[in-house]
């Protein structure tokens, strides 16, 4: 019998190294539809599985729905002949390696949602075969990995570490980022046996040819995920509350924070903004509140950072509302153009962006609202709009939240009347009535 489960950790090794595994990812968002193509660049023959029949039809086209990844990487990776989209997940039979990449929202209550995690597992579990390695990388909370995925494939009769592999290794795409992607951001991996972190070990060190960093469980691969966004979290909501307590006392934050980057240890940068958006910093510290709350712990610090990222959209109307009054205007129905509506420059993802809440604030006020988002075509039911110097004109105001680097910001410095800029635009603007966060 030993030598019976030695064999099938043998050889799905033996398919790792010489290329021969096939890898099933489920999920291609922003997460993984990336790791697939790379996947494929490195030799590797990946079914890719997703409920969205529109999204498998754009691809099986050629097209891509995402900003930062060209139509013609698609291209390239259909003329391999390894890369099949597909939602038929009968086709999880065929695979070696599966790859959970769906999304883990919250819930109406702001609570962890993972029913689609779970959703991901019950189509595992009627189309797994002997010998497959499954990799969640799916943000979650500790336990996730353990209690869902492994229970499941046990009640399949499988045995983990034997004829079936489990491990945890976190997502760490930053969309948008030009310096860091899945080939060279290290990968964290906890299995929930050593043959299992040690088959995900070997997978990503073949597949995305990347450093790898072993630890001993799941639930410290869940939990270390769970710090890398809640330490960006608590740090803007301090800078954040900075630059409210800064603006009643006159003082620039942004020269505050430029000083205080010169030390050369003990300090990081962070900047303020409109708030936190994203499928990252905005959710994954409440998965973390929720699991210590599980476990009778109170993350008080954590709590406190959410509320204040939280209030910055109010803030900045705040602000934009005195802003107007210097100039004998209301903010009500007012004529205000938005700049950007994304959650970070250069990409269309709108979720959880500190932009909807704003542009709810405003709408509320029945501003007149031109919504200037080179990546999206309606937000918010309003459709988006050119930049022109007649719209700048015309306005008595323009916000800017998301700096896209396409945005002509020499325009609106030479057009506008008023200009509120919530992120540091990297651009020296000379309008008189230039305000910063």
């Amino acid at each position: 019998m030993g030598s019976e489960i030695y064999k099938k950790a043998f050889d799905l090794s033996e398919k790792i190294k010489n290329k021969q595994a096939v890898v099933g990812i489920i999920g291609l968002g922003y997460v993984g539809l990336p790791l697939a193509l790379e996947i494929i660049q490195q030799g590797f023959t990946t079914i890719c599985f997703d409920k969205n029949i529109n999204k498998v039809n754009q691809l099986k086209q050629g097209e891509s729905y995402i900003t930062d990844l060209p139509s013609t990487n698609i291209e390239q990776a259909l003329a391999t002949g390894r890369f099949e989209p597909t939602a038929q997940f009968e086709q999880l039979h065929e695979v070696d390696i599966i790859v959970i990449c769906v999304p883990t929202p919250l819930d109406k209550e702001g609570n962890p949602d993972i029913t689609y995690i779970i959703s991901a597992v019950e189509q595992i579990s009627l189309h797994i075969k002997e010998g497959t390695l499954i990799i969640l990388e799916s943000t979650t909370y500790p336990g996730t990995t353990r209690d869902i995925v492994g229970a499941a494939i046990e009640q399949q009769g499988y045995t983990i570490g034997g004829n079936s592999f489990i491990a945890y290794s976190p997502e760490r795409i930053d969309p948008g980022n030009s310096s860091f992607n899945v080939t060279n951001t290290p990968k964290v991996i906890g299995g929930m046996t050593k043959e299992c972190t040690d088959l995900a070990q070997l997978f990503y060190e073949h597949a995305l040819q990347t450093k790898v960093h072993r630890v001993s469980t799941p639930e410290v691969a869940e939990m270390e995920k769970l710090l890398e966004n809640t330490f960006r979290q608590v740090n803007i909501a301090l800078v954040n509350e900075l630059s409210k307590v800064c603006h009643t006392m006159g003082i620039d934050v942004w020269e505050v924070i430029d000083a205080a980057a010169t030390k050369p240890y003990g300090f990081m940068r962070f900047t303020p903004g409109p708030g936190v958006g994203g499928h990252c910093i905005p959710v994954d510290p409440k998965y973390l509140s929720w699991a210590g709350q599980q476990h009778g712990t109170a993350v008080t610090l954590i709590d406190a950072a959410d509320k204040i990222n939280e209030s910055m959209p109010q803030f900045v109307v705040e602000r934009l509302t005195n802003y107007l009054r210097l100039q004998s205007k209301k903010l009500e129905k007012a004529d205000i153009i938005v700049v950007g509506a994304a959650y970070k420059p250069n990409i269309n993802d709108v979720r959880e962006s500190p932009a909807l809440p704003i542009i709810q604030l405003l709408q509320e006020q029945q501003c007149t609202l031109h919504i200037i988002e080179p990546f999206i075509d309606i937000v918010q039911g309003i459709k988006t709009v050119e930049l022109t110097a007649d719209l700048v004109q015309q306005a008595d105001a323009v916000l800017i939240i998301t700096n896209h680097s396409s945005i002509d910001y020499e325009l609106i410095d030479r057009h506008a009347a008023l200009i509120f800029d919530t992120r540091q635009t990297a651009f020296s603007f000379e309008n008189a009535n230039y305000y910063k966060l």
